[in-house]
This record gives C-alpha cells, sequence and structure tokens, in this order.
C-alpha cells in the first residue's frame, strides 16, 4: 500500500505588491494559500489517469499516463516520438467539475433526472430519513474520526496531522454528503486541543453520475461557505496582497462557514471508473449506491473505512405490496463476500427502522424517486395515491448499515490505526 499523501505546505508570497485583479486572479490560481492544493494528491485525469493540478477554474492534467506516438522527421530520417496529450476539465460557475467524459457516458444524461432530484430533495428535507442519516453520521464519528482526532491529541506527527480524504459515492443532492461533513469536522474539533487543527481540513470528495444532482449540491455547499474552492486560508500565512486578504478575511469570519468544515468537493464521475489515485482515500462511503468491490480496493487506503446502506428486508413494504403483484425482498447482504476477497473485513452492522405518515404529495416524492415510478402500472400508482389523498398513507423504512475496514496494517507508517 502507498503511504499516506503528505500534508500540504503554503509558500510565503513575494514581499512586492500589486492592486492588480489580475495578479489577484493569479495568485489564486497558484494555489499557495488556500488548501485545496492539496486535491492534486488524490484527483486523477478520468482520461489518462496522470494528476490533475488544480486550481479555481481550470483543473488541468500533465498527461503522463496518455503517452501517444507521434511520427517525426529528423534529417531526413523518419523517428517515433512519444507525445504526452494534457486534458482539462473546467470548473463550472456554481463550483462542480465534470469529470465523466463523454466516451464513457451510457446514455446522454445519465443518473436521476432533475424531476426525480426535486422530488426526492422535498421528501428528505421532510424528515422522513433521518433517522439514517444520523446514524450514519454517528457511525463515521465512531469508527472514522473519533479515533484519529483521539490519535492526534496524543501523538502530534506528521503522519497524524495529514489531510484524509473521504470519498461519497451516488451522493445525490447531497443529503447524506453534507452530513458526512459534519461528521468529519468532529476530528478538526478535536484536534484543536493538540494545536494541528490547521494542518487536518479534510477534503470530502461527493460523486454521482447525475449533472443536475452535482449542480444542486455545489448550489448548496456555495450558499453554506463549504464549498471546496471558498476554504480557509492557512491561519499561519502572512499575505501581502490586499484583495487576497479581503477575500481570506470574508470567508474566515464568514457566520455560515464552520471553522475547519470539512471541505466539499463535488464531481461528476463514474464510480466504475473513479477519478482518484490508488490508496487516496481514507473513508468511503455508498449510499444506496451500486458497489463494485475492485475499485473500491484499489482506491482505498491501508486500513480504510467503508461505510454501506441498503434497504433492508421489509423497507417500504406496504408501499411495494400496493404498486406489485409480486413483491420480490431486497437482498442486502449480496455483495459482502466480493468485498471479503478483494481485502474489506465486516466490522459493525447497524440496523434503522422508521415509521411515518405521508400524505398525497409526499408519497408522490416517494414514487418518483424510487425505481417505482416506471415500474408500477399507472393504475396501481393511481390507486395508492387516491389512498393517500383520502387517508393518508403509513409505511415503514427499514434499512442496514455495514462498517468495514480494508487490509491489515504491515507496515508502521504507511496507515494510521482505525481501531
Amino acid at each position: 500500500m502507498n503511504k499516506s499523501t503528505s500534508p500540504t505546505s503554503f509558500n510565503k508570497p513575494s514581499s512586492s505588491k500589486s492592486p492588480s485583479h489580475k495578479l489577484f486572479s493569479k495568485k489564486l490560481a497558484s494555489n499557495k494559500w488556500f488548501p485545496y492544493h492539496a486535491l492534486s494528491n488524490y484527483l486523477r485525469c478520468p482520461i489518462c489517469q496522470s494528476p490533475l493540478e488544480i486550481s479555481e477554474k481550470t483543473w488541468c492534467c500533465e498527461g503522463s499516463g496518455d503517452a501517444t506516438m507521434d511520427s517525426v522527421q529528423t534529417n531526413g530520417v523518419q523517428k517515433i516520438k512519444a507525445k504526452n496529450s494534457k486534458h482539462s476539465f473546467d470548473v463550472a460557475r456554481q463550483g462542480y467539475v465534470n469529470l465523466l467524459p463523454v466516451q464513457k457516458k451510457k446514455s446522454k444524461h445519465p443518473g436521476d433526472s432533475q424531476e426525480s432530484i426535486l422530488a426526492r430533495q422535498r421528501f428528505l428535507q421532510a424528515g422522513f430519513y433521518q433517522p439514517l442519516q444520523v446514524c450514519i453520521a454517528k457511525l463515521i464519528a465512531k469508527h472514522f474520526t473519533q479515533p484519529l482526532a483521539e490519535q492526534a491529541i496524543e501523538q502530534v506527527t506528521e503522519q497524524t496531522t495529514r489531510q484524509r480524504c473521504w470519498l461519497d459515492i451516488g451522493c445525490g443532492e447531497g443529503y447524506y454528503s453534507q452530513k458526512i461533513a459534519e461528521a468529519l469536522n468532529l476530528e478538526q474539533t478535536v484536534a484543536e486541543t493538540a494545536d494541528t487543527a490547521s494542518k487536518t481540513i479534510n477534503p470530502l470528495i461527493a460523486i454521482d453520475i447525475s449533472k443536475p444532482a452535482v449542480l444542486t449540491l455545489a448550489k448548496s455547499c456555495n450558499q453554506q461557505q463549504i464549498l471546496w474552492s471558498q476554504q480557509q486560508v492557512n491561519q499561519g500565512t502572512e499575505i501581502q496582497d490586499r484583495a487576497i486578504q479581503d477575500r481570506a478575511t470574508k470567508i474566515n469570519q464568514s457566520k455560515n462557514n464552520p471553522s475547519h468544515h470539512a471541505m466539499i468537493v463535488p464531481l461528476v464521475a463514474s464510480a466504475s471508473s473513479l477519478p482518484l489515485a490508488d490508496n487516496s482515500v481514507y473513508g468511503v462511503s455508498s449510499i444506496f449506491s451500486p458497489i463494485l468491490p475492485d475499485e473500491l480496493a484499489r482506491v482505498m487506503a491501508e486500513n480504510g473505512i467503508l461505510l454501506i446502506a441498503k434497504p433492508e428486508v421489509g423497507h417500504l413494504a406496504s408501499v411495494r405490496a400496493g404498486l406489485f403483484d409480486t413483491v420480490r425482498e431486497h437482498d442486502s447482504d449480496k455483495f459482502l463476500q466480493q468485498l471479503q476477497i478483494v481485502g474489506f473485513t465486516l466490522v459493525e452492522t447497524q440496523k434503522v427502522t422508521t415509521e411515518f405518515s405521508m400524505n398525497a404529495e409526499e408519497l408522490a416524492d416517494l414514487l418518483t424517486m424510487t425505481p417505482y415510478s416506471y415500474r408500477a402500472k399507472r393504475e396501481k400508482r393511481e390507486a395508492l395515491l387516491a389512498t393517500a389523498t383520502e387517508q393518508g398513507f403509513m409505511t415503514e423504512g427499514r434499512f442496514v448499515l455495514y462498517v468495514l475496514r480494508f487490509g491489515h496494517k504491515t507496515e508502521t507508517g504507511h496507515a494510521l490505526s482505525l481501531q
């Protein structure tokens, strides 16, 4: 396994001052003061897999992973020479980046539709799945953030203070992602006691194949000042450019920007071909998303934590009974054996059950955000909604969560123990 990534280094600016707006933009792009510079340690080009250089406007790879052959004539002799192709990806105005190449799309608009996203937003904001959201955060605090934060207090070393990247696969519009970011923030809060907080700003990379979903997440993060490009300037850095200093002060003093909050990086990307370096993430969450064991094992660091949430047997049973003549139960643990083969070990299982009543509009949103919207017959759907209109509709959400740990610590210094 690879060693942990190095902590972010921030270089002091030169003594020359300039009020020029062009110089201000250029300095921002150089990443000398903003912590998203360290994202280069984790992110890789989705086309050639070479490292990505992160800036505020454009992400560009070095092209080292995609050498093509070019014919060159020298002194009348035809020679074949390796030629590297660089790839660039623009940062959208809302702050997300599309790392899903056209050639890797299986449809013109992959992932959830805008209608489905809006329905899920309304449903989740009503609090129906909040018990699941809370349980996810508690498990991350128990198995990931709290053990690491305690180690940071007991022994302040280079290894215990470097960034630890979390990956949320299938993030959607970010209902669970933002709660996970809060859980990751626990480590920074505890680490402040050891005076290491400025080095432990954990990035949360949130990916989804749906562009509308990632755009929605980016807008939300931007409003809350927790977007990757809005993070705090390193407190120990002397900033001599007035424009940068003013911006840093505005960000750092924002009431909506929690101190050392985990930065969220919204990406349009595929779970089957993650734009991440090998062994680069210390935690992965997959909430109702497909499980691809080989790809998860590739990106996971030694002793990293994998949290999976799936529907349990009996999930939304009354809804499915009203929609389908034959109900097939969820097979929630079918992937566990495959994960064990590639190096994961199950350390905890939690079940969450919540009963709730919906009106017709809320039930319609639930149907729209699930595959039931197109699998059920129209007359069955309309009959179910008519029932909800007359008397409301009661159902039960049943979920199962798995916490797994990857690999075993075989060499000192390669990874932090999460036990």
